[in-house]
């Protein structure tokens, strides 16, 4: 930072001495003006002239409002005009006394609106300008009375632009900072959703696999010493589980690692390719699972592949958790215009409940990963027994569309 910046920041940083500066140097340059004579017998001859003791008096006291310019403008330009205007009537030769005025009328104008800047400025410029043409010593069309005029006005007029300008850098500043809140707003807002999202898939992948673990498992202990063939049968599919979701929580915990750390699986996401795969993994836990496809091959972007299998995942857990252990469930995948519509039915046997709106998060995720692609899931009860869930969710997202319109 260059001296003059630090000292620019220093003055800003305590305007009264700033404006007790700026009255020093207006109090040097009004002293100056009474000494000189720029009048002479043939012409403008420059000489040195002594100014009366009222005039001395006058440019002293109006050096001195400007101190407290800030602070009290109006009553520093009522102030500095009176001054201006008694050493016009009075002085003979003339003192500066209107240098005063002038610095007292751009500080008012820099300061208040433009309504405010144009009363104040005409009645400014037509008092001291009247008082110094009609009352004064000098002819009314006098050099220095024109002056009087032309230096009110320029004083209005600058004080006004500064103001303007100040409003525009405020604005400016302003749009700014509203662009940084917003970005950093909209960087919270997508931490979340992917926190959300993570948060989703990890409950599919545990929810899934650890209840085709536990039922599993609790065949292997039911029938390991009658029937150790079948009880070796489970163990496998419960290693095969187990497997499967340390798979997937891999795959999503690669997620969250920074880039220095070791590389993320790079397998993709699970998507209705691997229906079959997933319809028998349930079968092995012993529900009778059904499917049907009508979706005609339909290349479904990843997102929507994704939230169509984690719907059909979470709704054949609940069966499993919910239905009991005869349930049969059916599910269906058809493509209806521009959506794909997935259903999955079951008919509820056993002694299980059938309300499945409790405190987990199951149903709620699968609506939350639904509406987020802007489709709709509807879930209930079977008239006459049984659970419904069903979900429509367009074949074309957003982000999709204009690539496959390409």
């Amino acid at each position: 930072m260059t001296p003059f910046a630090r000292a620019q920041r220093r003055l800003k940083a305590h305007p009264l001495a700033l404006d007790a500066a700026i009255a020093a140097g207006v109090l040097l340059c009004m002293l100056a003006g009474s000494f000189v004579d720029p009048h002479g017998e043939r012409g403008v001859s420059w000489s040195v002239r002594t100014p009366d003791p009222l005039s001395l008096l006058l440019i002293t006291l109006g050096a001195a409002a400007l101190v407290f310019r800030r602070s009290a403008p109006m009553t520093v330009l009522a102030l500095t005009g009176t001054c201006s205007v008694a050493e016009s009537v009075t002085g003979d030769p003339r003192a500066p006394v209107a240098m005063s005025a002038v610095i007292a009328l751009y500080t008012v104008a820099s300061t208040t609106d433009r309504l405010t800047t144009w009363r104040v400025g005409l009645l400014t410029m037509t008092v001291l300008t009247g008082a110094a043409m009609l009352a004064g010593p000098l002819p009314w069309y006098a050099q220095e009375n024109l002056a009087i005029f032309a230096w009110t006005g320029i004083g209005a007029t600058a004080g006004d632009a500064v103001r303007s300008r100040r409003a525009v850098v405020r604005a400016i500043r302003e749009r700014a900072e509203r662009a940084e809140r917003t970005r950093e707003e909209e960087a919270r807002r997508r931490v979340a959703e992917e926190r959300l999202r993570i948060a989703r898939d990890l409950h599919d992948v545990v929810a899934h696999h650890i209840a085709l673990v536990n039922v599993q498992a609790g065949v292997a202990a039911h029938v390991m010493d009658k029937r150790p063939d079948q009880a070796k049968e489970a163990l496998a599919h419960v290693r095969e589980a187990s497997r499967s979701a340390l798979n997937e929580l891999r795959a999503t915990v690669g997620l969250l690692r920074q880039s220095g750390d070791p590389e993320a699986p790079t397998e993709p996401a699970p998507g209705l390719d691997r229906l079959d795969e997933l319809a028998g993994t349930f079968r092995n836990a012993g529900i009778q699972v059904e499917v049907a496809r009508a979706d005609h091959g339909t290349q479904l972007p990843a997102a929507v592949g994704l939230a169509a299998y984690r719907v059909i995942q979470e709704a054949l857990t609940n069966v499993q958790k919910h239905a009991g252990p005869d349930a049969k469930a059916e599910v269906s995948v058809v493509r209806v215009g521009p959506n794909v519509e997935v259903t999955v039915l079951d008919d509820g046997a056993g002694d299980a409940p059938v309300s499945r709106d409790g405190g987990g998060h199951g149903l709620l995720g699968m609506r939350e990963r639904v509406t987020a692609l802007r489709g709709t899931l509807s879930t209930g009860p079977r008239y006459g027994g049984g659970y419904r869930v069903h979900a429509i969710l367009p074949v074309k997202t957003r982000s999709s569309a204009p690539e496959d319109s390409a």
